[in-house]
């Protein structure tokens, strides 16, 4: 396989499609006492860590490194972080020069691109030596096929179906059970969808361009068509995720179930999306009745007050149900010298293994905790009156796949979304749009796989 170097890259930052939210921070240095590993001299080790934040998860980010450097006071840890965009437009660019954190946050999908490109270390042993895999989520999610581990979780996003009891109750639909299929979901959201006269989408009259109330919405890889598509026995990557599967019956048979639900009125299209102010606003304004959503989701339901639940994602026509799951994770800088490495993974080892640690994050609400004992307690099953099946999300675990990660997961999404979008907006026949997805997907595969 042919690795690209960081430099080569570095064009490409600049374009660095944002798919998180936060705060601007500048760097920030801070001390404490505690213990851990020493330098040359008897120095404590000096480490650079880097993360996204919002100001909320700043603060606590913060909180929590404090706490680590009065039991490590051998290490003094000196941090970077920035909004979501920011910090992985600067993080790319010191990467290339060599400039980059001893450890940082890495967004689940970029895993893999670091670990392909020679940017973090194997964490194989350490995993192995230091942590109990049974005891956590997520840890296989960072595991190439060869059996490698690159990073450890710091937090779990998993897909799942929310939906407005309110507007279920109003319309006199039972709520979304764990029985159904994409077929059924289809069924209750043409009920569920009124235009701007009241009508439902199956009714007489029912204008399909001028939808007042959506069955549902969805958008994006994550919370939207990779779940039907792989529970339609589809996909975008085979295993080795270097070869396109895009153009297959099982794709064209989820693409039709999805562009008949957009044609129809009953599930949002990429034109009805820029009527709002984003596209992650139209299930908590109340303008739709379901929506697929990661776990970070309840935070703008709860926040607009509404009456919701989740619930599993459908299955397929053959009974198989897929969720998306991206597992936030710690890596640590191939380039670091050894002191700093092994300081690093300190850090690491107290955010996975300390039981308070994982309490702080969990109370935030911001993602699912990686700890399996603190996640099945109340702390995070009962952390708020909504949703109150939050034992869902973690169901969902057993079923939940990866986004097909590599290297190049930025520039193949963008491709396929490309001739996605032709077929969602009927340019193209689905045919067509999955056959030229397919081909442009190979090629930014093999630009980079293929000598």
């Amino acid at each position: 396989m042919r690795r690209k170097t960081w430099t080569t890259v570095l064009l490409s930052a600049l374009t660095l499609a944002v798919v998180g939210a936060g705060c601007s921070k500048g760097t920030a240095e801070t001390t404490g006492t505690g213990a851990g590993s020493k330098d040359n001299g008897g120095k404590p080790v000096e480490i650079l860590l880097g993360y996204y934040s919002d100001g909320k998860s700043d603060a606590k980010m913060k909180e929590l490194i404090d706490k680590f450097m009065k039991k490590h006071p051998d290490i003094k840890v000196n941090t970077q972080s920035a909004p979501y965009g920011q910090f992985y437009q600067k993080l790319d660019t010191q990467i290339a020069a060599g400039q980059a954190p001893d450890v940082w946050l890495s967004d689940g999908v970029y895993v893999m691109k670091y670990a392909e490109r020679g940017a973090v270390k194997d964490l194989t042993e350490w995993i192995g030596k230091d942590l109990k895999k049974d005891d956590y989520y997520g840890l296989d999610f960072n595991k190439d096929a060869k059996g490698k581990y690159w990073a450890v979780p710091q937090g779990i996003q998993v897909g799942a179906l929310f939906y407005n009891k309110d507007l279920f109750d109003k319309a006199g639909v039972a709520y979304p059970n764990e029985d159904w299929t994409w077929e059924d979901l289809k069924k209750n959201a043409a009920l569920l969808t009124l235009d701007a006269k009241g009508k439902k989408a199956d009714e007489s009259g029912f204008d399909p361009k001028n939808v007042n109330q959506f069955g549902l919405t969805f958008f994006s890889i994550t919370e939207g068509w990779f779940s039907v598509m792989k529970s339609y026995g589809g996909g975008v990557l085979d295993d080795t995720v270097q070869k396109s599967v895009i153009n297959t019956p099982q794709n064209k048979q989820a693409f039709e179930w999805m562009v008949d639900g957009m044609k129809r009125g009953i599930i949002t299209d990429p034109v009805d999306l820029k009527s709002f102010q984003s596209s992650m606003a139209v299930f908590p304004s109340g303008s739709a009745a379901m929506r697929i959503g990661i776990y970070a989701r309840v935070l703008a339901a709860n926040e607009a007050k509404l009456n919701y639940d989740v619930t599993l994602l459908p299955k397929g026509p053959d009974g198989k149900r897929v969720s998306p799951v991206i597992a936030n994770s710690w890596v640590v800088n191939q380039k670091s010298s050894d002191a700093k490495a092994q300081a690093a993974w300190e850090w690491i080892k107290y955010w996975a293994t300390e039981d308070d640690v994982q309490k702080e994050w969990a109370a935030l609400g911001e993602a699912i905790p990686v700890k399996k004992s603190v996640a099945n307690s109340d702390v995070f099953l009962k952390a708020g009156e909504k949703p109150a099946n939050r034992k869902a999300f973690l169901d969902s675990l057993e079923f939940a796949k990866t986004l097909d990660n590599n290297a190049v997961w930025e520039e193949w999404v963008g491709k396929f979304n490309e001739n996605a979008q032709r077929a969602f907006l009927g340019d193209a026949p689905i045919d067509a749009a999955l056959a030229d997805a397919d081909k442009a997907v190979q090629k930014v595969l093999d630009d980079f796989y293929k000598k």
